[in-house]
């Protein structure tokens, strides 16, 4: 299957969050997600079978911190093999025949040198070895998320290529500032998709950070800056802080509207990101039809 060319076509819906999706289903706040997870497959199938039920084209592996670096954090650094086979054994078991399983590849949550102590080097090693354990298990194509630092993103695409040539949609987190859209680490982001397209990536755009009604314009920038199929995935708006418990203010009726206005502007792939459940995706595939 061409998935870039079925992106141009006929465009691809992604599915919406994930953790806040497993703190509903029970995941403890003290837990470790991945170890809980591992214990309870069939909540994270239930999760995936979700999202197909609302009319989800891709399935995103539940991965995004399971790199080595990141889950030196927790201890279980020796289980990353393990973790990301059974994680995308599990959106299978929920995936229709046509389904496409994404592997999803975070952030390390550290800085890179000279800012933190990884180098790009060690980064690029630490990517490229989650991607042959997610390659192998199986899926169809890389979802990079929620990049904050631009030669954090370059590397997992390095990293990526160096195991496998499926295709890799790489995504980046942005803020408004008073010259525009950047990263925390100050990258623009004409240029930050341009270098994700020179590196090797077949789709880029952004995702987290900001709410729809926001996104609508950095969509519209993006697509400007670059001709391959552009990735967008809002959070449900900023979220608020209610006792204790993230509240994200955007409803279903006010993202999906922003939805279809970016995919108006040109955007090939569309989904969800923080705040958003499987009635959000619903509501966006009928939208679509």
């Amino acid at each position: 299957m061409d998935i870039v060319a079925l992106a141009r076509k006929k465009g691809l819906l992604f599915d919406g969050a994930f953790g806040s999706m497993l703190i509903q289903h029970g995941l403890p706040t003290n837990a470790n997600a991945e170890v809980w997870c591992l214990e309870h497959p069939e909540v994270v199938t239930k999760i995936h079978a979700e999202y197909v039920a609302a009319g989800a084209d891709v399935l995103t592996t539940n991965t995004f911190g399971a790199s080595s670096l990141k889950l030196q954090k927790a201890g279980v650094e020796k289980r990353v093999a393990e973790i990301n086979h059974r994680m995308v054994e599990m959106a299978r078991a929920a995936a229709k025949p046509n389904t496409l399983i994404a592997g999803n590849i975070g952030p390390t949550g550290e800085m890179l040198a000279p800012f933190g102590k990884i180098s790009i080097e060690e980064a690029t090693i630490n990517y490229a070895e989650q991607a042959g354990f997610l390659d192998k298990a199986g899926v169809d194509l890389f979802i990079i998320e929620t990049m904050f630092d631009l030669n954090e993103a370059l590397a997992a695409i390095k990293g990526i290529l160096q195991v496998s040539a499926k295709p890799i949609f790489a995504t980046m987190t942005f803020s408004e500032s008073p010259t525009g859209f950047v990263t925390i680490m100050g990258n623009p982001v004409e240029e930050s998709m341009r270098q994700m397209v020179e590196a090797g990536a077949t789709a880029v755009g952004a995702n987290c950070s900001i709410g729809s009604e926001k996104m609508v314009s950095l969509a519209q920038i993006i697509r400007s800056a670059i001709s391959v199929p552009v990735v967008i995935q809002p959070n449900a708006g900023i979220p608020i802080l209610r006792n204790g418990i993230l509240h994200y203010p955007e409803d279903v009726a006010v993202y999906t509207r922003n939805i279809m206005t970016i995919k108006q502007a040109g955007v090939e792939i569309v989904g969800g990101c923080c705040g958003t459940t499987p009635e959000y995706i619903r509501a966006i595939r009928q939208a679509l039809t």
